[in-house]
């Protein structure tokens, strides 16, 4: 299933569309939509009192940017691993928090 927000606007038309006694699959042959996201919308809208989209929160990342170079200038030839047990997490985290930083290895 797509992920896509669909505007305010388009919800609102596509509730009124089925609360004016349409079927779910006139619904789908007039806007594309699957019936699974009318049901989202209306429980959404049940639950906010809104049908506005609703985005994620950013997720906070495990490294906190300053530690991380701090911990660079106190020992710049730590290899990823240390750094990454160091603030419990992959070596990947610590590669792009590196690289964020616009920190080189080469």
């Amino acid at each position: 299933m797509c992920n896509m927000a669909y505007s305010e606007d388009f919800r609102r038309r596509a509730l009124e569309y089925m609360e004016a006694g349409h079927t779910y699959k006139e619904l789908y042959e007039a806007f594309k939509i699957h019936p699974s996201r009318i049901a989202e919308w209306r429980k959404l809208q049940a639950e906010t009192g809104s049908i506005k989209p609703q985005y994620p929160e950013t997720r906070a990342g495990k490294i906190d940017l300053q530690k991380l170079e701090q911990a660079i200038e106190e020992k710049p030839d730590a290899y990823l691993y240390e750094l990454a047990s160091k603030f419990g997490c992959t070596k990947q985290a610590v590669f792009y928090a590196l690289k964020r930083l616009e920190c080189s290895s080469t």
